[in-house]
């Protein structure tokens, strides 16, 4: 007597898509807590039989011909490295309302004015909210096809039919597989999803935008496996109640991820700011307290922004430290650097530092403009206007060179500031500039006499 075995279940980490014969509290893989949830695995499909190509030798494979599917917005484009690769996988996250679905609309739009077809599948809207929404851009719809959809075979289907240019699928999240056993938004249907749609689009050479959701700690939800699928991984990023938007690429097979696009949420959309260093200035006031600007790197493209900084006597044991636009750890660097090695008394004051403009600064080039607006703040004396400031802070209060110099240098006279405060180290490859005297220091203590000397016209009081 025979009895068909009972399918055994599996326990699948949602976190890194590890299995498991058992459950466990802490995944053997990633190490999540109480990521394992179960499931019951789906007898696999045959799969179709198809003759295997030949191994091909790599010289002598033509290159594609075909030419990169241009969005309509260069700072898209500048990021992509020139466009949509033909056959090619974007993931674009980013937080809840931070303007994913809008950019992708106006791409969307742009790509059909230019005679390609666009299907637009939304597993979280109705066609009539996304004209609602590109009736509010004042955006045209012709050559752009919506289909409210969460089955990714219904949709394919109507991808087929329509042959569009574009395939945009809001969100990867939503859709679902029939041939994957689990909810829409599991580990196994992300997967299975993204696979199905690698292997539509490749062979048909239409590029396909995925929108995907963010969890708390500002990763794509779902399993890294999912970014490793893609061909390019790009973040949407800023300050919800700041209008603007930075894109950033981490991962290209396409190109370099060294690129970054600035927007501006206005009330038609997402706007190119194509010098993003006058609009970051533009309110900066003359002789303030705690401000100074700085050139940052993003990507190949140097920005520069205004750090400011505010000191206030604390009345609880433990100040607090808060940054804003800036790593929390490296405030705490150069607050510990001005104590112990400046001597100045930041033990009793609370500290707040923040970037203008909503923007992120996560290098330390920036560590010298933060400690000398902590500075101006606690003796509350204003720092020169002309004056920026470049450099990493070392633990002995030594300042280290940083890289791409000679950008940052000539982005700082074009903008029309006069003197720039570097580190001594750095003139050693560094000649000077027409326009821009640079005042170099070896030390944070030299930095700090050197900038109140210029803001005072004389040496200025003593440090502590």
């Amino acid at each position: 007597m025979s009895s068909k075995a009972r399918p055994r279940s599996l326990y699948l980490c949602q976190e890194c898509g590890q299995e498991s014969p058992r459950w466990q509290g802490r995944c053997p893989a990633c190490g999540a807590w109480n990521s394992l949830s179960e499931f019951t695995p789906a007898p696999a499909a045959p799969l179709p039989s198809r003759p295997a190509a030949p191994a091909r030798e790599l010289e002598g494979i033509a290159e594609d011909e075909q030419p990169r599917l241009s969005t309509g917005l260069g700072e898209l484009d500048r990021v992509l490295g020139g466009g949509l690769v033909p056959g090619s996988l974007v993931l674009l996250g980013g937080d809840p309302g931070i303007g994913k679905s809008t950019l992708v609309l106006q791409a969307a739009l742009a790509v059909a004015r230019s005679g390609r077809g666009v299907l637009y599948v939304s597993g979280e809207e109705s066609p009539a909210q996304v004209k609602l929404r590109a009736r509010r851009l004042a955006l045209p719809g012709r050559g752009l096809f919506l289909l409210s959809e969460t089955d990714l075979t219904a949709a394919l289907r109507e991808a087929e039919r329509l042959d569009p240019g574009l395939l945009i699928v809001d969100s990867i999240q939503t859709v679902y597989s029939q041939s994957a056993p689990q909810a829409p938004g599991s580990v196994v249907q992300l997967r299975q999803c993204t696979l199905e749609l690698m292997q539509w689009a490749k062979p048909r050479g239409v590029p396909v935008i995925l929108i995907g959701h963010v969890t708390k700690e500002g990763e794509i939800a779902g399993p890294r496996l999912l970014e490793h699928l893609v061909d390019v991984v790009l973040y949407l990023e800023g300050e919800r109640f700041s209008s603007y938007r930075l894109l950033r690429g981490v991962k290209n097979r396409f190109g370099s991820v060294a690129e970054v696009g600035v927007f501006e949420m206005t009330g038609r959309g997402l706007t190119e700011v194509p010098n993003p260093s006058e609009l970051f200035l533009a309110e900066r006031g003359e002789g303030s307290v705690g401000s100074l600007v700085t050139p940052i790197m993003e990507g190949s493209r140097c920005l520069l922004v205004e750090v400011q900084a505010l000191t206030s006597p604390s009345f609880v044991p433990a100040p607090r430290r808060t940054a804003n636009g800036v790593d929390f750890n490296r405030l705490v660097l150069v607050s510990a650097v001005l104590t112990r090695r400046l001597g100045l008394h930041l033990g009793n004051q609370d500290i707040v530092v923040s970037v203008v403009g909503g923007l992120r600064v996560q290098e330390p080039a920036a560590d010298l403009a933060v400690a000398l607006a902590i500075v101006s703040s606690l003796r509350d004396r204003p720092l020169p206007a002309d004056l920026v400031a470049l450099g990493e802070v070392g633990l002995s209060g030594e300042l280290r060179s940083v890289g791409h110099l000679e950008r940052r240098l000539a982005e700082a006279a074009r903008l029309g500031f006069r003197r720039c405060l570097l580190p001594r180290s750095s003139l050693r490859r560094q000649p000077a500039r027409a326009g821009l005297e640079l005042l170099p220091a070896a030390s944070l203590r030299e930095a700090v006499r050197l900038a109140f000397a210029r803001a005072d016209g004389h040496g200025g009081p003593p440090l502590p």
